[in-house]
């Protein structure tokens, strides 16, 4: 077992691991850690906790102390320093004529290296701009191109549900969505149903895919010849959370719909399924793909980062 603290960064973001030594910190402390990157100035998620060394990937770095007074006033300059280097950089930015959006800066805790974080369409040569910001602050200078998504998230917002963007709120990591979450989800294959503000796909399709995927293996697919307490009919519905399925019969007479939960039918004849893409607008569709493709290229993107 390893005693940790979890520590983040950011808010929203990640949680990372550390080794607290013979510190007793509590949850909310604000703490000066080593990192990859220099020392960090970070706030306590969790506090003192044992867990097995297997589910530890790498050895943790130490907490190298709990803030003090100091370190709190170091990191409020740092903030202001951060605003006055936006409003520097974006006025090079100009002078420079790149086609690039300035997004945020972060002066890292030591001031051992200035981070601006910026998107853009493309790659940008952005080589005479790190010079003449180096020049300016005379430290070490880092631009660090991000996608829509972490634009987004940086800048806040609400979703369709009305309330804070995941992302803002409580989402660390963005998982890959697709669109074969939406089809299983029973939910509209509208772009604009299913894309967040950032034009992504909406990452709140990930939270009950598993819950679904579970579902979905009790249940036969649409197009199944199913034996049913009324006779044999064809599934033309599926309500997966309910685990309910509506049956189309035919009793010679007339044609009829009655809805059945799993339990009470045995499947004859399953099928390959109706393919959702059929009944989707050809622009709709094209859309769709192009928004598949991002994704898969965000998430390619995020593993470089």
């Amino acid at each position: 077992m390893k005693n940790i603290i979890g520590v983040r960064f950011k808010k929203p973001g990640k949680i990372y691991f550390f080794d607290p030594g013979n510190l007793e910190i509590e949850k909310m402390d604000n703490v000066i850690v080593e990192t990859a990157m220099g020392q960090e100035f970070g706030e306590v998620i969790i506090s003192n906790r044992q867990i097995p060394d297997e589910k530890l990937i790498a050895p943790l770095k130490k907490v190298i102390r709990i803030a003090t007074a100091k370190d709190r006033k170091h990191q409020e300059e740092n903030k202001r320093k951060e605003e006055e280097a936006f409003k520097i950089c974006q006025e090079k930015i100009k002078y420079h004529k790149l086609n690039m959006n300035l997004t945020e800066v972060e002066y890292k805790f030591d001031n051992s290296k200035i981070v601006f974080y910026f998107t853009a369409d493309g790659r940008i040569d952005f080589r005479e701009l790190v010079k003449d910001l180096a020049a300016v602050f005379k430290t070490r200078i880092e631009l660090r191109q991000i996608g829509v998504r972490d634009e987004v998230k940086r800048i806040g917002g609400n979703g369709i549900c009305g309330r804070e963007l995941c992302c803002c709120s409580f989402l660390g990591n963005f998982e890959t969505v697709s669109i074969k979450m939406a089809k299983e989800q029973n939910i509209s294959l509208n772009p604009s149903k299913i894309s967040g503000n950032c034009g992504r796909l909406m990452c709140c399709l990930k939270y009950e895919q598993e819950a679904y995927e579970e579902k979905l293996k009790k249940l036969p697919k649409i197009g199944a010849i199913v034996k049913t307490p009324d006779g044999e009919g064809e599934v033309c519905g599926i309500e997966t959370l309910k685990e309910r399925v509506k049956v189309k019969l035919n009793d010679e007479e007339e044609i009829f719909f009655k809805r059945y939960d799993v339990n009470d039918i045995k499947v004859i004849k399953d099928s390959d399924g109706k393919d959702e893409m059929e009944d989707v607008d050809a622009e709709e569709l094209e859309e769709l793909r192009k928004l598949e493709k991002l994704e898969q290229a965000d998430a390619i993107n995020d593993e470089d980062m």
